[in-house]
């Protein structure tokens, strides 16, 4: 019975078009206020522990280090090494732009950056090329969402804080699925284009490739900083993130010059709105998860679904359906931060590991980035592109088909994600 008084006043809130911070934050407060004994003292409480987790820090240095990367010209940088590795294949741009994407997300950790990034240089070079709108559109959108998956990642971030798994490992986790899903993408772009006939750039010589690797290197050194760090442990994924940003800042003022000292300010202030932006989302999160933990709810669900005899395949087919859904009508940040604590227990219970499941929430986030209503990459790619979400759906239909396949291997074959981490000892 809480539960659906809890659920229905969110859901109500929601649909008067409020955000969801704020609706989590009212529903909270409101069944706090007339249906428990909960101290009121225990909100407070809670608003400031809810964000004091270490983890949580890495966050505005990898939103910082991803602005930075993003106006110091690296993705241009990333985007002539792709081209001279696989431009002269079918569909070479388009090719090009699924490698760029999986480059810039090893550094950037954010798939509507990816999309901004890569998309605002390569998209014009494509209508140019020959190429239709509608076909680089569906690249690059869907290829964007490689950003929350290839480590570093702000929903891993996000998924560690809600279910205390540690980061490190879900980075190493997302190491191959991330570059299996750039593959499926790759080869459906290739596919598209042979069928269609689209146009392919001349083979680059061996001179060309290592002038581009040269001129891209400092940005590729990011990915060797961030994971080589974690992995050996030098420093933590927080630590990392923080690395990273004084790295992106050195590299785009000092080696690429592509920002000046004066710019910098701007990109500070861009990061700090960001990072603010999502903070409020995970303290009202935070609160939210209290509650619901407070009521019982979640150790209920998980009882109620092991005493009704669902298995771990019917699980985590209804987990998929459930956030699939979710995507729908949240963002991403949101989705993990409200049903990884309520799934999460259930997960645990049927002895489904905490690091796959994780990297299983993270897939489905992807493909809900890339439908609409709400999904991000959607808009992103909108507005770089001008064209409306209709005909962007059309467009990225074939793409997003592949991404479902991947969520069906992914959700069923947990040596995907686990393989990596346990080779390396980490799990």
């Amino acid at each position: 019975m809480s539960a659906l008084i809890i659920f229905g006043l969110l859901i109500v809130l929601m649909l008067t078009g409020m955000p969801i911070s704020i609706s989590l934050g009212l529903t909270v407060l409101t069944f706090l206020f007339t249906m428990t004994e909960v101290p009121i003292e225990a909100v407070a409480l809670k608003l400031f522990t809810g964000i004091e987790k270490f983890e949580i820090m890495a966050i505005p240095f990898f939103i910082l280090a991803g602005n930075f990367l993003t106006h110091g010209g690296v993705a241009k940088r990333m985007i002539n090494f792709a081209s001279s590795m696989v431009g002269h294949w079918h569909g070479g741009l388009g090719l090009a732009g699924v490698l760029a994407c999986a480059l810039f997300a090893a550094v950037s950790g954010s798939s509507p950056a990816t999309v901004v990034a890569i998309g605002s240089i390569l998209l014009p070079a494509m209508v140019k090329q020959g190429f239709p709108n509608s076909f680089g559109a569906g690249v690059i959108t869907t290829s964007g969402a490689l950003g929350i998956l290839i480590p570093p990642s702000i929903v891993m971030v996000m998924y560690s804080v809600a279910t205390n798994t540690s980061v490190g490992q879900l980075f190493m986790a997302g190491v191959i699925p991330g570059l299996m899903l750039a593959g499926f993408l790759g080869l459906t772009t290739w596919y598209r284009a042979r069928k269609f006939g689209y146009p392919r750039l001349a083979k680059a010589s061996m001179q060309q490739r290592l002038k581009a690797l040269r001129e891209s290197i400092w940005g590729l050194l990011l990915i060797v900083v961030v994971i080589g760090g974690i992995y050996t442990g030098i420093f933590t994924p927080t630590e990392a993130a923080a690395m990273s940003a004084v790295y992106a800042f050195i590299v785009a003022v000092f080696i690429y010059k592509d920002l000046t000292l004066k710019q910098v300010p701007k990109v500070l202030l861009d990061s700090a709105s960001m990072s603010a932006m999502l903070l409020y989302i995970i303290t009202n999160a935070v609160l939210f998860s209290f509650l619901m933990t407070s009521e019982g709810i979640p150790q209920a669900m998980a009882s109620s679904l092991i005493d009704a005899g669902l298995g771990p395949i019917a699980f985590l087919l209804a987990v998929n359906v459930i956030l699939l859904l979710a995507g729908n009508v949240m963002e991403p940040s949101s989705i993990v931060l409200i049903f990884a604590p309520i799934l999460f227990p259930v997960a645990v219970a049927l002895g489904i590991d905490p690091v796959h499941f994780g990297i299983l929430i993270v897939v489905n986030m992807e493909v809900g980035m890339c439908h609409p209503p709400v999904g991000l990459n959607l808009y992103v790619a909108s507005g770089i592109t001008k064209m409306g979400i209709t005909e962007l759906t059309i467009a990225v239909w074939p793409w997003l088909l592949t991404m479902l396949v991947f969520l069906g291997l992914i959700t069923y074959v947990p040596a995907i994600s686990l393989w990596l981490p346990k080779t390396l000892g980490m799990m």
